[in-house]
């Protein structure tokens, strides 16, 4: 069974959280998905070419059908002559998005949390706030952790803990409403206030 990990007030262990049963039969193929979508809505698609029907020119034969002994051209906006259309070149008004519905988005966050619980990097604690606003606090929580990155989720965040985490270079702090399983796979840790965790629990 997998189990989150309880941390106290200085990010010490103080025991663990079972995840619900129905973690262990999630497929992890949900996960595929929400990460291949959600990084298809990040691409800016704007790379385009001109074809050959937004060249200028082209309003006249070259030359003649026959006779030339050259091969017959119809327009100079051709592909193959300089300065003529691109052919099956990108376009910018391409759809990159993919379909994803609610229940997979759902399956893919408890999936991305299984898998960080089974390998020991998720935690839980009752508050992440950083009451002084200073970096140098909220530095001493990444240490901790002893991990190579971390995920703080709050339930809503102050301006002084935004303001302590800003410039750690290894964390990320998000706020409730803006986790997914994109972050959640993203970082080696994740560390979430237990009123977000309860929540997430309670939408089964």
């Amino acid at each position: 069974m997998s189990k989150a990990i309880v941390l106290d007030d200085q990010f010490v262990k103080g025991g663990e959280i079972e995840l619900p049963a129905r973690y262990s039969d999630i497929n992890e193929h949900n996960l595929y998905i929400y990460v291949k979508s959600y990084l298809a809505s990040l691409r800016t698609n704007s790379a385009h070419v001109k074809t050959r029907g937004n060249v200028s020119g082209g309003g006249k034969k070259p030359w003649a059908q026959k006779g030339g002994g050259r091969a017959r051209a119809g327009s100079i906006t051709s592909p193959v002559f300089v300065g003529g259309g691109i052919s099956h070149g990108p376009s910018n008004n391409r759809n990159y998005n993919l379909k994803i519905n609610k229940k997979q988005k759902k399956l893919a966050l408890e999936f991305a949390l299984k898998q960080k619980a089974d390998e020991n990097n998720l935690f839980v604690v009752d508050s992440i706030n950083v009451e002084s606003g200073k970096t140098k606090d909220a530095y001493n929580k990444f240490l901790a952790l002893e991990r190579k990155s971390t995920l703080f989720v709050t339930q809503l965040s102050t301006e002084k803990t935004f303001l302590a985490f800003r410039n750690l270079r290894a964390c990320y702090l998000a706020d409730a409403n803006e986790l997914n399983a994109y972050l959640v796979a993203a970082f080696r840790s994740v560390v979430i206030e237990k009123a977000v965790f309860d929540e997430i629990i309670k939408r089964g």
